[in-house]
């Protein structure tokens, strides 16, 4: 009984003999990972000669890279044997690989061009001069190739000759002609960039957030700021509080910033930034500085035509409205009674500080206040007099009476 039960144990463990087995014997052969042309690999070099640097790609296999590649202007390898170098699979045949590592450096042969446009490789290049449309790139040691304006970066470059002198990555988009036709895109480099970077950021980034940024492009609407590899807009109404006309008079490129994050929409890739969220808010004292009724010294900062817009501190703006100006007279347009940049004193007539809105009037002279204060009473008394008698005649009774008002100042 005894036997027949250790030959059924010993039945019953033997599967899992065979199945361990078999996955030690699968984790001792790991099956290679097949590269395709363009893929890039970290690799150590094996050996270094004269015409050939041998790689080591693991899984019993070896690449081979141009020497020339490796080697500076005055012919020195710039590497050496055991060190770990990155570079691009140009073509797989008959079991050899063929890699490069910069194309279109130095000795880079023109033929790598061609197998770079087929397998979406970045090339580098040196930016030498403008022509119509673009710029010339000098590319494979000697190669000349067009990058139009709109491809020479994630923005169209106001000053294109900044880019003069410099060496960038560039996709090929256009291969012609045995290489004579070569059309670049560094922007095609840079948007790749940026949707791994999206991919990484999606899981950190949030509104609300502050981060630090610099600034890599200015523009009519706002500003173009770095946050770690992709791009935020400041907005030209969240770079401050006080009114902003040119956006290069409060920044500039290479600038660094800390801004808050307002908005994210990933489908659209827009990220909106603040400056001015992180400011205090002028409007938080607005009440207690400029109450109803008091008068201020304003500068007119713009003119609209329904009014005029008078800064009273910086980020705070109040309004008034095109029936108050004029001196009582009326007018078509605030430009015919005052002017951007005019001081003006002013009365507050109304303040909503939540809405950040002040509504404002031209102040009073003392001798205009004095002359409403008499016009007041007068029409009081009247208003007085008429109702302890008839309606008839009150009109003329009260014109009679302003008109000797009006008489009297005259003689004066």
């Amino acid at each position: 009984m005894e036997k027949t039960m250790e030959k059924s144990n010993n039945d019953t463990q033997k599967p899992d003999k065979e199945e361990s087995f078999e996955e030690m014997l699968e984790q001792s052969f790991p099956v290679e990972e097949r590269l395709e042309p363009g893929d890039q690999v970290e690799a150590v070099i094996l050996k270094i000669t004269p015409e050939w640097t041998f790689l080591d790609l693991d899984a019993k296999s070896e690449g081979f890279i141009d020497s020339k590649e490796l080697k500076d202007e005055s012919g020195a390898f710039t590497v050496k044997e055991g060190d770990l170098i990155k570079a691009y699979l140009l073509s797989s045949e008959n079991n050899e690989k063929i890699f490069s590592t910069k194309l279109g450096t130095g000795a880079a042969a023109n033929k790598h061009l061609e197998a770079a446009f087929q397998n979406g490789i970045p090339v580098e290049g040196s930016v030498l001069k403008e022509i119509k449309g673009g710029v010339e790139v000098k590319v494979a040691g000697g190669s000349r190739a067009f990058c139009p304006y709109s491809q020479l970066g994630l923005h169209r470059a106001a000053q294109p000759d900044e880019y003069l002198g410099k060496t960038l990555s560039f996709k090929i988009t256009e291969y012609k002609k045995d290489g004579r036709n070569i059309v670049l895109s560094n922007r095609k480099i840079l948007e790749e960039e940026r949707r791994e970077l999206k991919e990484a950021l999606k899981a950190s980034l949030k509104k609300d957030m502050v981060v630090k940024g610099t600034v890599t492009s200015i523009q009519k609407f706002g500003a173009f700021v770095d946050i770690g590899g992709i791009e935020g807009l400041i907005p030209v109404a969240e770079i401050d509080w006080s009114h902003v006309d040119q956006v290069s008079d409060a920044l500039a490129p290479g600038q660094e910033v800390e801004v808050k994050v307002i908005s994210i929409d990933w489908d659209k890739d827009r990220i909106s930034l603040s400056i001015k969220a992180l400011l205090p808010d002028p409007w938080e004292s607005s009440a207690a500085s400029f109450p109803e009724g008091s008068t201020h010294k304003g500068t007119i900062a713009r003119l609209a035509k329904f009014g005029a817009f008078v800064t009273l501190a910086p980020g705070v703006d109040g309004l008034v409205h095109i029936s108050k100006l004029g001196g009582g007279k009326r007018i078509s347009h605030p430009g015919e009674a005052v002017s951007e940049g005019d001081r003006i004193e002013v009365r507050v007539e109304s303040i909503d500080p939540d809405n950040h809105r002040i509504s404002l009037s031209p102040a009073l002279t003392s001798g205009q206040e004095k002359d409403m204060v008499e016009e007041e009473a007068l029409i009081k008394k009247y208003v007085h007099k008429s109702s302890k008698s008839s309606s008839k005649g009150s009109l003329g009774t009260l014109g009679d009476a302003l008109k000797a008002k009006l008489a009297e100042k005259s003689r004066k």
